[in-house]
């Protein structure tokens, strides 16, 4: 019997539970006595509440409570500010200053309502009766930033502007000089819906020693408690974040929905709640990925090498802050690609408007950043005569390269690697585009990007994970329990912990066991973001397997031991210059794509992709194959398909049925993973993050195969039918 596990493609541990309809997620839950709630949403995108009368409500029979802002103690919450009202209405300002009685987006909540029954919940908020005043709305963010817009946030100061972050690397001026060619280019990225299978549910009680227990998914539970004992001013103590499963995440459940008016409501009544959000309260209710509009500016020597880029990106960070200040952050360490360019200026701004907020997403600002640096990257090719793979080969970051940031990045640096492997599987060299048929409306091209990513949370932010690890038996380990409080979205993290453990400790996988996601009997594992969880939590359960192990051979039985692994420290922009080492690691990804573009219909048709992903070690080979097809289809919907439309702050696509994302007849014919394994020397058996590495650059990649196809380069997405049509003069 082998005790190996590391590397090992072990099916996964969740996987019969959701294929059978088993596994229980948020929206199953149920407790006896249990209440209903829906919410009402403010429907409008910037209006003062003059009035709130629930009477109506309170009188439907079966409704046992109605909920505004003067019930909430502390009415303000946000992971990085508390900029955002729990319930908006009259009452008293919090701490922090924002306007309670102010909405500020078409999804801000104004009532919760309890009941007997959902029906009866669902009448309630139809007979709430509420007094408005609109007020004057900011929606484009390049106008919003002008003097005398519209302030969403006064109590933040007299601007609009939320986050300015600024590179300044070198002599700007002096490197286009040197430049023999300039390519100068104004890029658009939409919004993204995350569109997970399970709409925001879930459901509160108060526990057998007296905690407010809230059992809804999420992505970190600890600050989930953090703010829900904020908002209902509780020691944390007193307030239980459980994770059941979870209907995937994609960043979207990093920010709260249901859980503080849920808490509220269990907390006040004392009986069980539980709430089901609608699609279209999802969609209209919780962040999106951030939309970005930017100017670049980049100079290349006549033999290819870069001398200088200048780039500003305005990002709409929509109503509230949410996470706006560390995406634009990432954003601004990969506008300059994974390329060694001496000479960088970059201007990076998020915006406050009356949108909807934008939030963490998949990639979490580098699809954005990176769409305008490989878009650029493959413009300069273009103009130099020079092949796209050749011309990244010779300014690839490489060991002791400076980053835009002006410091190295942490070795080891792979962008060369992964590069020349993709372009080797797609065989790039040799690759002949087909001789169209004069009389068929069908073009073929390919193109090629490339992209990178940290690992870990940035900044100058301690990164720790904690797990416990127990060792059970006599003469023998029979047993291992593995507590980890890290969040299961879909990604498999559950299966490679269990992995990761058996490795450490030395025994069989049918030995352990998993116990995750209470924040009342675990310590803070940190989100399920930032592609961090296999490496942070892969530490944290070697280190306490170590100590375990430790109290093991002094005969402890049974032998238990705790670790918090903290991660090489990092350092915050240079306010002025972005001089800082921001990150302890990067992962490096590089793709090529084929398309297919029918020039009568515009329709574009993703034939075949490769993505080559430097992933440290695959600690389950499988799983990695899994990401990299999942990452890429998602990307495929953010390029092609997924079109997001607001209008004056309203959401015109609010269903799946007008907000369109692939489906089995979309995805590509084909999708090549090649899964390089450069070992990290920080990651746990040399692994580093993967989730979010196939989705960065695939954009850019289906960009320049259009282009290749049809002569036109497209500096907007997604590349709809319509989109297509309009760049190729057809409409």
């Amino acid at each position: 019997m082998t005790t190996q596990s590391i590397g090992l493609s072990i099916p996964r541990i969740d996987a019969r539970g959701k294929v059978t309809g088993a596994t229980a997620f948020s929206g199953d839950l149920s407790m006896p006595g249990m209440l209903h709630m829906k919410m009402l949403f403010a429907e409008r995108p910037h209006a003062r509440i003059k009035r709130i009368d629930v009477s109506a409500a309170e009188a439907v029979p079966g409704v046992v409570a109605v909920f505004t802002a003067k019930d909430v103690p502390v009415n303000e919450y946000g992971l990085q500010w508390q900029d955002q009202p729990v319930l908006c209405g009259p009452g008293p300002t919090p701490p922090q200053g924002v306007a309670p009685d102010v909405v500020r987006f078409v999804g801000d909540q104004v009532a919760a309502v309890v009941a007997e029954t959902e029906a009866a919940a669902a009448e309630g908020v139809k007979r709430i009766v509420v007094e408005y005043e609109d007020l004057p709305a900011a929606f484009d963010p390049i106008e919003a930033m002008q003097p005398g817009a519209p302030l969403i946030h006064p109590e933040r100061g007299p601007t609009n502007i939320c986050t300015h972050y600024r590179i300044r690397k070198g002599d700007v001026e002096a490197g286009f000089a040197q430049a023999d060619v300039i390519v100068e280019s104004e890029y658009r990225t939409p919004r993204q819906e995350h569109a997970y299978l399970q709409p925001e549910a879930g459901l509160a009680y108060v526990d057998d020693e007296g905690r407010v227990t809230v059992v809804a998914g999420g992505q970190w539970t600890h600050t989930d408690v953090r703010e829900i004992a904020h908002a209902l001013a509780l020691p944390q103590e007193n307030v239980r974040v459980i994770y059941p499963a979870i209907g995937g995440a994609f960043g979207g459940r990093e920010d709260m929905s249901v859980q503080i008016v849920l808490a509220l409501a269990a907390w006040k009544l004392r009986r069980p709640v539980r709430i089901i959000w609608t699609r279209r309260e999802s969609i209209i209710g919780h962040a999106k990925r951030h939309p970005i509009i930017a100017r670049a500016r980049w100079g290349a020597t006549k033999d290819g090498k870069l001398v200088a880029a200048e780039i500003e990106i305005i990002g709409d960070g929509g109503a509230y802050m949410y996470t706006t200040n560390k995406v634009l952050g990432n954003s601004t360490i990969t506008c300059t690609g994974p390329y060694f360019i001496p000479n960088v200026k970059a201007d990076v701004y998020g915006v406050y408007t009356n949108n909807i907020p934008s939030a963490a997403f998949r990639g979490f600002g580098a699809p954005q950043a990176l769409f305008v640096a490989e878009s650029q990257m493959n413009k300069l090719a273009e103009k130099l005569g020079m092949d796209p793979v050749e011309l990244r080969l010779k300014n690839a970051l490489r060991e002791g390269d400076t980053m835009g940031v002006g410091t190295p990045a942490p070795s080891p640096v792979t962008v060369v690697e992964v590069i020349q492997a993709a372009a080797e599987h797609f065989d790039w060299k040799n690759y002949r585009k087909p001789q169209p048929d004069p009389a068929s409306p069908l073009r073929r091209g390919r193109g090629f990007a490339a992209g990178f990513k940290n690992i870990g949370f940035s900044f100058g932010y301690q990164e720790n994970c904690w797990a416990k690890v127990e060792l059970h038996g006599e003469g023998e380990i029979e047993k291992v329990i593995v507590h980890h409080a890290g969040a299961e979205v879909g990604q498999g993290t559950h299966t490679v912990m269990m992995q990761m453990a058996a490795e450490a400790v030395g025994v069989d996988l049918s030995k352990v066991e998993l116990r995750t996601s209470d924040s009342a009997t675990m310590g803070n594992p940190g989100s399920a973001s930032a592609s961090r969880l296999t490496f942070m939590a892969g530490n944290a359960i070697k280190g306490a397997a170590q100590e375990a192990l430790k109290k093991w051979h002094l005969e402890e039985r049974p032998a238990i031991g705790e670790y918090t692994y903290l991660a090489p420290r990092t350092t915050p922009f240079d306010p002025q210059t972005g001089y800082s080492t921001p990150n302890f690691a990067y992962a490096y990804v590089a793709q090529a794509a084929e398309v297919e573009v029918d020039t009568e219909t515009g329709h574009v048709r993703l034939v075949r992709v490769v993505s080559a992903d430097d992933v440290g070690k695959a600690i389950n080979p499988t799983l990695v194959q899994g990401q990299i097809e999942g990452g890429v289809v998602q990307a495929q919907g953010y390029a092609i398909l997924e079109d997001f439309k607001v209008q004056d702050g309203r959401v015109i696509t609010d269903q799946l049925s007008t907000y369109l994302i692939p489906t089995i007849l979309d995805i590509p014919e084909r999708v090549d993973s090649v899964i390089i394994e450069h070992p990290d020397p920080n990651g746990p058996w040399g692994a580093r993050g993967l989730g979010e590495l196939p989705f960065l650059p695939l954009a850019a990649a289906v960009a320049a195969a259009v282009h290749d196809a049809t002569g036109v380069w497209f500096n907007e997405f997604p590349l709809t039918p319509e989109r297509v049509l309009r760049g190729l003069g057809k409409i």
